[in-house]
């Protein structure tokens, strides 16, 4: 008995015992549920209970320098369904035959997806106002009867945003643009982004366990946050200048490869302008800008279509400033003559002589000029762009001196610029560092950097030995024009002396005035800079990038601009041939938009042009007394009296000696057709012009000399019917330059 009830109490024991344990791991669970599993589950349960739809934040709007917008997002609306209502439903095939054909879509693709098992999907994003309010009209549809029905019931339209790019093309590579998520995907879009998309606000409603809408309203409206509006250092009216002149060089010189232009304020680092041509159309910037590359897209299939479009996609979106490197050829001797200056190794008046090559340990290298240019002094031999001297002085310079002033200028790193994607740029290493490569890099040559290197090198020139950091942002500021950051321009370092820099500018300017720059030359401006001519490799195969690299006014420097042309396959493809004539066409706009009062000297004072006199209204017998001391000449047609009429009008510019034409009656003359003088010599076009009873006037240097320049450009152009006396402009190419 006393056994039975030991066992009893046993069972009793381990009854209660495993009752117990039970206990606790159920009370362990509930613990691990509620504080650790609790958020997750939470969570779950909000989703389960909940339909949240995002609200796209207003995007912040980009600005020029001068308050012009290059990028705004516009209102828009997003076409959203719940295919579990619209399931409930049973529209499914209206839904998709409507919205496929108000949204002009594909019918399968979206019948697949309000018919997915899923409660929110995506039809369309950025859907403008006229189809969102067909959508809309089929919403609250009125029968017959007068009965409003919901006719598109599990369709939801709510509000998004659209990018826009009121200048199309313009800085394309610059500003970037944005992809379907709102997202930038280039240029400061995708650079500032953080900054420019904003917080996106949400809309939360009750659902059911069909992911439905509940029978009672409970719904929560998150408003978004707009994004920073961002001032950028770029000028609209100075990138036009740059894109306008860039394309119509391209095409002139039948430039195969593309080019760019960096226009940067000199003090500050600012840019102005940076273009690469050809660009594309922020507003559509997945269509290829090339009908020929269309064409060759187009006879594609499958995979090999889809790598095509891709790899075309990424050379169109490519920045040529900042992300391609290239032989800066005698762009470069300009650092160079920086470098020799500053270790006091040359002068201006040392003397060299040029045979036409120079050897260098087993290697002749030879000067562009085969024949030579025989005695020069340093300065003769920059204006000349001489190989063999730079070579000389590039030996004396040394290796070790002439890498630490190639890091010293910037050319070993990045410059920090706020654009995705700058290229790092390779140097010889110093153990492969010998004799011939510092011959070579002397002149610019063996080795590759970016443009936007190449001016940051040349804003310590300008600056007085001190190196800038290009900046394309100014501040961020928020809807009311209140800055919230403010992005500073910063100096980088000191890489000359105050006096290196000052000899170097005078160097530069002589270059442009006397040099192979000469075709860069702006009257009254002073223009400093340095052409180049670099042979891609392979070396021989004929393609070559022309460049200009300069800076003005070269005494006091208010900005810097580089441009390179690369392969042109035109006639020429010299730099100073046609880099130097189209960066002064850029340069002389620029100059004259921001002000920057002319600076003549006596030489061209002498050759400017004079004021016509007035003399409409005039007697005969009182002509002579107003050409006085007008250094221009008059030829008085008909038998009156009095003047009626003139050619030039009063107050037109000449050049001295011009004929006026004096009326005495109304002519029935017929006019005269302007000559054809493009690719003649001075005096030709001067007789061709002058025969013809019109005046010939010089665009840019009045001092060309023939044999130096023929006719690059002429206007009115060869055809045009004018009056006899009308001005003819000439615009002067230098030939003799490299």
């Amino acid at each position: 008995m006393n056994n039975l009830n030991l066992n009893s109490k046993k069972r009793a024991f381990y009854i209660f015992l495993i009752f117990a344990l039970l206990l606790v791991a159920l009370l362990g669970r509930c613990i691990w549920i509620q504080f650790v599993n609790g958020p997750e589950l939470q969570i779950k349960a909000i989703e389960q209970q909940t339909k949240d739809k995002t609200i796209n934040s207003k995007r912040g709007i980009i600005y020029d320098r001068n308050g012009k917008i290059l990028a705004q997002s516009a209102s828009v609306e997003m076409v959203s369904v719940s295919p579990r209502e619209i399931a409930e439903a049973d529209n499914a095939d209206f839904v998709a035959d409507t919205l496929s054909t108000v949204l002009e879509m594909d019918r399968e693709s979206v019948y697949k997806k309000i018919t997915k098992n899923s409660s929110y999907e995506i039809i369309k994003r950025r859907v403008e106002k006229e189809p969102a309010d067909a959508i809309r009209s089929f919403m609250s549809f009125e029968d017959e009867d007068g009965h409003t029905t919901n006719k598109l019931k599990g369709v939801y339209l709510s509000e998004d945003t659209k990018r826009y790019y009121p200048y199309g093309k313009l800085a394309s590579h610059v500003i970037g643009f944005v992809g379907t998520d709102n997202q930038g995907l280039n240029g400061v879009e995708l650079s500032f982004d953080k900054y420019l998309k904003g917080l996106p606000g949400r809309i939360v409603t009750a659902k059911n366990a069909m992911g439905t809408d509940m029978p009672f309203k409970y719904e929560k409206y998150i408003n978004p946050e707009n994004g920073a509006n961002l001032v950028l250092t770029i000028d609209e009216t100075i990138q036009h200048f740059v894109e306008k002149n860039l394309e119509q060089a391209v095409a002139d010189y039948k430039v195969q490869n593309g080019a760019a232009c960096i226009i940067m304020e000199a003090k500050t680092g600012d840019i102005l302008a940076m273009a690469t041509y050809p660009s594309f159309d922020l507003n559509d910037p997945f269509t290829l800008n090339s009908a020929e590359k269309q064409t060759q897209m187009d006879a594609l299939q499958g995979d090999e279509k889809t790598k095509f479009y891709n790899d075309e996609l990424q050379k169109m979106w490519r920045n040529k400033a900042v992300v391609d490197t290239y032989e800066p050829g005698s762009t470069f001797k300009a650092i160079t003559t920086a470098m020799a200056l500053e270790e006091n190794v040359v002068s201006i008046n040392d003397a060299f002589h040029c045979t036409g090559a120079h050897v260098v340990g087993p290697h002749v290298i030879h000067c562009w000029k085969t024949g030579g240019h025989g005695a020069e002094t340093f300065l003769q031999g920059v204006e000349n762009s001489c190989n063999p001297v730079f070579m000389t002085v590039g030996a004396r310079i040394g290796n070790s001196n002439f890498y630490k002033y190639y890091k010293a200028f910037g050319f070993a790193e990045k410059t920090g610029f706020d654009l995705p994607g700058e290229a790092v740029c390779a140097f010889h290493q110093m153990a492969n560092f010998n004799e011939v490569e510092l011959a070579t890099c002397s002149f610019g040559q063996s080795f590759q950097i970016t443009p936007l290197q190449l001016i940051t090198a040349y804003s310590a020139i300008a600056n007085g030995g001190t190196m800038v950091r290009p900046r394309i942002a100014k501040v961020l500021t928020d809807d009311d024009g209140n800055v919230i950051k403010t992005f500073e321009s910063k100096n980088i370092r000191k890489v000359i002396s105050e006096e290196t820099a000052a000899t170097t500018r005078q160097i530069l300017e002589s270059v442009v005035t006397n040099g192979t720059s000469k075709n860069a030359y702006i009257a009254g401006y002073r223009v400093a800079g340095k052409t180049g001519t670099s042979e891609k490799l392979p070396r021989g195969n004929g393609r070559y990038i022309a460049s200009f690299a300069g800076f003005a006014p070269a005494n006091d420097p208010e900005v810097i601009g580089l441009l390179l042309l690369d392969e042109p396959m035109g006639d020429t493809y010299m730099g100073g041939q046609i880099a130097a004539p189209t960066f002064k066409l850029i340069f002389e706009d620029t100059l004259r938009y921001l002000g920057i009062e002319p600076q003549y000297t006596e030489e061209e004072l002498k050759t400017m042009d004079l004021p016509v006199p007035n003399v409409e209204g005039l007697s005969v017998a009182d002509v002579s007394k107003a050409f006085e001391n007008s250094g221009l000449r008059y030829q008085i047609v008909g038998d009156g009296e009095v003047i009626v009429s003139q050619i030039p009008k009063g107050g037109t510019a000449l050049p001295a000696s011009s004929t006026v034409v004096l009326y005495t009656r109304e002519t029935d003359e017929s006019d005269v057709v302007v000559p054809d003088v493009i690719s003649s010599g001075v005096s030709e076009a001067n007789r061709r012009i002058t025969n013809a009873g019109l005046n010939l006037k010089i665009s840019g240097n009045a001092e060309v000399k023939d044999g130096e320049a023929i006719v690059a450009s002429q206007t009115p152009p060869p055809g045009t019917l004018v009056p006899k006396g009308t001005i003819v402009t000439v615009e002067f190419n230098y030939t003799n330059v490299h």
